[in-house]
């Protein structure tokens, strides 16, 4: 069976996205300010996920305002 889908886990200091198309995502923020995540602010301990819902994700972008996320997706 060939393997569909791909797990990526990191840390981003600088601003980025979760790419079009992702299936499922979790960011936390693991630093000491608050972050922003797709217009929302995500403060320092806190996480939000975007859950498999059957077809993939628009692209997500983040802000990481000084602070570190810990990313994880699939896609």
């Amino acid at each position: 069976m060939n393997i569909l889908a791909e797990v990526t886990e990191q840390d981003y200091a600088a601003d980025g996205n979760l790419p079009q198309g992702f299936l499922f995502g979790a960011i936390k923020n693991v630093g000491n300010q608050i972050a922003n995540v797709n217009g929302v602010d995500l403060p320092p301990g806190e996480a939000k996920s975007y859950p498999f819902v059957g077809k993939g994700y628009p692209q997500v972008p983040f802000t990481v305002n000084g602070s570190t996320l810990r990313v994880m997706m699939i896609v």
